[in-house]
Parts: structure tokens; C-alpha cells; sequence
């Protein structure tokens, strides 16, 4: 049993049946004809591993001839012999097989709350049967490698010890959220999430509209990578935001070593958080775009000011946590800033791939926005099942503070005291 299972999952063995039953292959097969014959010629082999490996080398060694149906993309002198692969886009399945092998539900009915719709899946298949041009702005915080979301991490994560999570200890009397070991990524491992994000990039292309911006949360030691591949996909680049806040990456000494190097920091404290912003290209000029699609640009904060490109963001506070436990969970106080600003006229619909606790479609809902997300992992989809009602409805202490200043600056009206204006709750 071991010896069948190993010889299964040997690199390269699912890669050669698909080629090899295509190239045999009069016609182009559907994905699941293909998994059949894959199936005949090596025994079990998960739906999703034929289909990972099919979707990321597509275009380039297959070819979708029609919505789940591919034939190979080679010459005949190529037919003749079959070289190994060598680009990180097809060896992704050999060098991420948990993620590659993941098995992830069918589609059903949504969970819905005002205008936000949160769909139980995996945001590739999602995407693929979306129509093209039905999104007109994405904003999104994805996995920052390809392995901190697994099952098999979440499990370690939701256990409270082992994996590539870290739990950082208590400070001031607050307890610091889990950060992933993103910096353990080897070699294969980032040309992995090169691949991932060509593909993401490839498949999001065309179900955006002209003009669509497409806003996606990094960090500085992986933004470059992340960067290369959507520009690779398509996507124009249209620069990045700062979120200026102390996040808890950088600043330690040597591990292993603090006393003898105290004074040493091995990288640069972290204060801020680069989400990188792209868009598909115009039609025509930008008035033509706005007109047609009601995208090409970033709506404005206010007639005499407008968006900006860095933003002051305090780390998510205790009390909004609590209404959603995720360990990449970030303020609605920020996150309503940039959702507001993807959509120039205030129209259209704003979907986040990597839904998570579904911080960003509850931030849509509180703007007035229509919103749809996606989230493959089944205890954080029921999670922000019940969490985006309450982050929708959340008040961030900016909003608070801000309404308190504009009562205390108020005018008083006649026979008011003092203190009529000093009864808001901070």
C-alpha cells in the first residue's frame, strides 16, 4: 500500500499521463474525460491534482478549446518526444503537492447579507465560471505563500503550536495574532508563489471590465515577486498604497544570540504594509472607460481632495477582533478608505478571491456597495458568515472620534449648556 501510494505521487508521473492521454487524444477532453484516463493508467489520483496541473500551464503546453476542455499545445516534432519541464509554472505541482492535491467543494447557494455575497469554494474554479467583464474592482489580501492556509497548517495554527505559524507573545497586556513563517520560503517555494499569482492573474483577467482596479495586500520582502507576476498575467501595474502602521515583523536580534549581539537588529522594524495596485488596461481614453464602464480611476475623498496613496492605519484593535477571529483580520477603518476609492462612480461590484473573515465584502456593505467574495476554507466561511454582519455594522474608533470632534466644533443653539455637546461615547 505504501509502495502504490509513493509511486502515485512521484514527481513528474501525474504530469506524464496527462500529456500522454491528450497527445493519444483526437480531440480535445473535459477535464473529467481526462481524470478518467489519468485514473487507467496510475490508479487514484485526486480530480484536483489533473486539474491544477491543466489550469496553470494553460496557455503555453494546453490549450482550453472551449469552458473545461483542453487538447495540447505542441508541434509535431514536439509530439515525438516530451521534455521535462522546467518553468516554475509547471513545476508548482510537483514542488506545492499539498496545495496542489487539495480537494475543494462545489459551488451552492451564497451566504448573503445586504449586498455582499460569500460563496464557499476555491476562487480559481469561482472565477473560471464568472462571465467576463462582471468585476469592477478587486481588493484582496491573499496568502502570503502557499502554505500557511492548507488544512494541514490551519490545523497546527488552530491547535496553537507547530507549522509555519508563529504566536507571538503577549505585549502590554494584548495578545499579538499569529503571524506565518512567510520568510522560511526556499527557492521553489517563491518560484511557487510566482506561479500562483501568474495563474491568479491570467484567470482574473478577463472577468474584469476595462478600467478595473485591482488592489492586493503584500508585504515588502514578497510585493516584487507578486508584482512580476500580475504585470506577467496582464494586469498594468498603477503603483501601491502604504499602510502606515506598526506591524510586528523586523527588529529582533540574532536568534539564539541576543545577549552577544544586542545591538544588532537583523532587519529593518516593519511600519508598513505595501498593497499593490494594478488595473486592466483602459478602453479608450479614461472619460470613454468611466462612461462605458464606470471604472478608470480612484474616486475622490472630496472635491478639493483626493485619493491618496499612503494611509495612516492603526493595528486591528482587540474589540474588532473580537467580532472576527482571523490571524490576518484588518480594520475596517482602513479597509472601507480603499473600497470606497476602487469604485470612481460609486457603481459596480467589488469582489475579494481570498475572502478570509470577509473584512472586505462587510466593508463594501458598510459604504453601500455591492460585494461577492470567496473563502475555500470552511471554518473561516462560517466565520465570516456571522462576522460580516458585524463588521458591516461595526463603528471604527476613527468614525467615533471624528464624530465628536465635528459636535464638539458645532455651533451651541440658544438655552443649550455645556454639556450638551460633551455626551459622546469615545
Amino acid at each position: 500500500m505504501k509502495q502504490a501510494k509513493r509511486n502515485r505521487n512521484a514527481p513528474g508521473m501525474v504530469r506524464d499521463a496527462i500529456v500522454k492521454t491528450l497527445r493519444n487524444a483526437p480531440e480535445a477532453l473535459s477535464i473529467s474525460e481526462i481524470h478518467r484516463l489519468v485514473v487507467d493508467e496510475l490508479g487514484p489520483v485526486p480530480e484536483s491534482s489533473v486539474r491544477s496541473y491543466l489550469l496553470l500551464n494553460t496557455p503555453g503546453k494546453f490549450t482550453r478549446v472551449e469552458r473545461g476542455h483542453y487538447m495540447l499545445s505542441e508541434s509535431r516534432e514536439e509530439r515525438e518526444r516530451y521534455s521535462i519541464p522546467t518553468s516554475p509554472a509547471e513545476r508548482i505541482a510537483e514542488t506545492s503537492p499539498q496545495w496542489a492535491q487539495m480537494e475543494f467543494p462545489a459551488f451552492a447557494e451564497p451566504f448573503c447579507f445586504g449586498q455582499a455575497e460569500l460563496y464557499f469554494g476555491d476562487c480559481f474554479e469561482w472565477l473560471d465560471l464568472q462571465p467576463d467583464c462582471s468585476i469592477h474592482a478587486v481588493v484582496t489580501d491573499p496568502p502570503y505563500g502557499l502554505q500557511e492556509y492548507t488544512p494541514g497548517e490551519l490545523a497546527k495554527l488552530r491547535a496553537g503550536h507547530g507549522g509555519v505559524w508563529r504566536l507571538p507573545p503577549s505585549f502590554d497586556g494584548n495578545r499579538r495574532a499569529p503571524l506565518p513563517r512567510f520568510t522560511v520560503l526556499n527557492r521553489s517555494g517563491l518560484e511557487g508563489l510566482a506561479a500562483f499569482f501568474l495563474r491568479w492573474g491570467r484567470i482574473l483577467l478577463p472577468k474584469l471590465v476595462p478600467g478595473a482596479n485591482v488592489v492586493v495586500a503584500s508585504n515588502p520582502l514578497l510585493a516584487s515577486i507578486v508584482a512580476e507576476a500580475l504585470a506577467r498575467a496582464g494586469l498594468e501595474r498603477r503603483g501601491e498604497l502604504v499602510r502606515l502602521t506598526m506591524t510586528m515583523r523586523g527588529g529582533d536580534r540574532p536568534k539564539n544570540a541576543e545577549r552577544e549581539f544586542g545591538d544588532v537588529s537583523v532587519m529593518p522594524r516593519s511600519m508598513w504594509e505595501p498593497w499593490l495596485v494594478f488595473r486592466r488596461p483602459l478602453e479608450g481614453r479614461v472619460q470613454d472607460n468611466l462612461r462605458k464602464w464606470w471604472t478608470g480611476g480612484f474616486r475622490r475623498i472630496g472635491q478639493d481632495k483626493p485619493f491618496g496613496d499612503v494611509i495612516k492605519s492603526s493595528p486591528t484593535h482587540k474589540t474588532e477582533r473580537a467580532l472576527a477571529n482571523h490571524p490576518s483580520l484588518k480594520p475596517q477603518a482602513f479597509l472601507r478608505k480603499i473600497v470606497r476609492a476602487v469604485l470612481p462612480l460609486g457603481r459596480g461590484v467589488v469582489v475579494d478571491p481570498f475572502a478570509g473573515a470577509g473584512s472586505t465584502l462587510a466593508a463594501a456593505e458598510a459604504v453601500g456597495y455591492a460585494s461577492k467574495g470567496v473563502e475555500r476554507d470552511e471554518a473561516y466561511w462560517r466565520l465570516a458568515c456571522e462576522a460580516i454582519p458585524r463588521l458591516a455594522c461595526f463603528r471604527p474608533r476613527d468614525d467615533l472620534e471624528m464624530e465628536a470632534k465635528s459636535l464638539l466644533s458645532a455651533p451651541r443653539q440658544a438655552g443649550q449648556g455645556d454639556t450638551a455637546t460633551l455626551s459622546v461615547a469615545f
